[in-house]
């Protein structure tokens, strides 16, 4: 499922923005594809690495977000997520922050509402360091959906919302409260 969004140029290719003070633009990335995602099992806390396909789609992700005027890039500890997080990175010249509050979900450790609470919490204290910025995050689809439908209720249950290996969710945190642009955009093809 995908979102319309009036506050793009084009699909797949974010309008990065001048800074507004009140208002943080946070793109909430999904890993590129690893192994275990490829066969279709969700890979969880395990922490494989991209597989070539994956790579792709993190280069895809680094040169549609990754402009200069980016102000910070966070990611899970997960080693998928670093290495999506580090290609988005490498493009607007600035570090991948970790943060342990976006890893993916342990099943059978975490329940959901624990996994949404973490993150965000996470994704509220990174919006407002940054208020007035544009920040990506790199984190998981079960953790992104969790994320998703609790600052939008309107999009559902977390299970039925895709978030394929690879997309963008937009989102704008604006005095205090969380607004939804995009789900799932895929950038485009190249490179």
């Amino acid at each position: 499922m995908s979102i319309a969004c009036t506050d793009r140029a084009a699909a797949g290719k974010p309008r990065h923005r001048v800074r507004v003070p009140g208002r943080t633009t946070v793109y909430l990335a999904r890993p590129g594809q690893a192994p275990l995602s490829e066969a279709g099992a969700l890979p969880g806390a395990a922490d494989p690495p991209l597989n070539e396909a994956g790579q792709r789609q993190a280069r895809r992700l680094g040169a549609v977000l990754g402009s200069p005027d980016l102000t910070a890039v966070f990611t899970s500890p997960l080693l998928r997520a670093a290495q999506t997080a580090a290609a988005v990175a490498d493009h607007a010249g600035l570090p991948a922050i970790t943060d342990e509050r976006l890893a993916d979900q342990a099943p059978g450790v975490e329940s959901a509402s624990f996994v949404r609470e973490r993150a965000v919490a996470g994704l509220t204290d990174i919006a407002r360091r940054f208020r007035g910025g544009t920040v990506v995050v790199v984190s998981h689809d079960a953790v992104n959906r969790q994320v998703l439908t609790a600052l939008d209720p309107n999009l559902g249950e977390p299970d039925r919302l895709s978030q394929e290996n690879g997309c963008f969710n937009t989102l704008e945190l604006r005095d205090g409260s969380w607004t939804v642009q995009t789900v799932n955009e895929i950038p485009d093809q190249a490179p």
